[in-house]
């Protein structure tokens, strides 16, 4: 009897899988599939906090030690203590209740003496001032139609003015709409006017001439530098203006407080020898009894 080879397709998948499961079981030889899903990972976002050296994590045997001006002080810069033993400068960080932190690891390793919270604080807060004065100037578009109502370009203007204010360019455009672009000698011209109105033209200056782009009449205006330079040089101004306010008013608390001290100590000699001359009178009232009925 003859069998068909198809007929038989079962029986041979079943004893193949039989005779290869010991094999696919085993631990060494089985694999297994994993499906990564896209997306983020599950839950926050972890950072890790790389600390610099401090304290006993010194090995150099000398170092070079600073210190933070105190709140009294007048200066606004560090305290240069010069260079001494590392042991030497762990003592001065343990009677001053603060670390001792690695700031720059050379053939003198410098060190500052501060709190690590307090340091970290202002190295945050200088890094985000960094950003702050290096940002990248990006591209603001302010469009307008050729047509656009004194209302409506006041408006444009005022928002230009502030991108610019904010260090950013500008690219001006005016757009035009099928049997408009027969007025195109018009968006040159408003483009132009745009350019020398009142603020505009202190802050921004064009780069190049108007030049047509399809359906549009566009041009680009960057910051002038001066104007930036200027206006740093008046925060800068302002910012030494309040540190030196400050400045004052704890010198003059200062004196306050000596002043008070002053008036406190004249009037306990006021009250000493007030009692004194009590004193001294009722020795001479007793004299004077004692002489009377004695």
């Amino acid at each position: 009897m003859r069998l068909h080879i198809t007929s038989l397709l079962p029986l041979i998948l079943l004893t193949t899988t039989l005779a290869f499961t010991p094999f696919l079981t085993s631990p060494r030889l089985s694999t297994s599939l994993f499906i990564r899903r896209g997306g983020k990972p599950r839950g926050p976002l972890r950072t890790i906090e790389v600390k610099p050296p401090m304290n006993t994590e010194i090995k150099s045997p000398t170092v070079r030690v600073t210190a933070p001006p105190t709140s009294t002080s007048t200066q606004t810069k560090d305290e240069v203590l010069g260079v001494m033993p590392t042991a030497e400068a762990l003592a001065l960080a343990r009677e001053r209740s603060v670390d001792l932190i690695l700031i720059n690891d050379g053939e003198i390793p410098v060190c500052k003496l501060v709190e690590y919270s307090k340091w970290r604080y202002m190295k945050e807060k200088k890094a985000k001032e960094v950003k702050k004065n290096s940002k990248s100037t990006e591209v603001k578009e302010v469009k307008m139609s050729y047509k656009i109502d004194v209302g409506d370009l006041n408006v444009r203007r005022k928002n230009a003015l502030k991108f610019l204010k904010q260090g950013n360019r500008v690219k001006l455009s005016v757009q035009f709409k099928g049997r408009e672009q027969s007025h195109i000698d018009l968006g040159y011209k408003l483009l132009s006017d745009f350019g020398e109105s009142e603020g505009i033209k202190e802050w921004g200056v064009m780069e190049g001439k108007p030049k047509r782009e399809g359906r549009q009449v566009s041009v680009m205006m960057s910051v002038r530098a001066e104007r930036v330079k200027k206006e740093r040089d008046i925060e800068r101004q302002e910012e030494n203006r309040l540190k030196n306010l400050e400045r004052k008013k704890r010198e003059e608390g200062g004196e306050e407080e000596e002043e008070e001290e002053e008036l406190d100590l004249r009037e306990e000699e006021e009250d000493e020898d007030e009692m004194e001359e009590e004193v001294e009178s009722m020795g001479s009232e007793d004299k004077v009894v004692q002489d009377l009925f004695g």
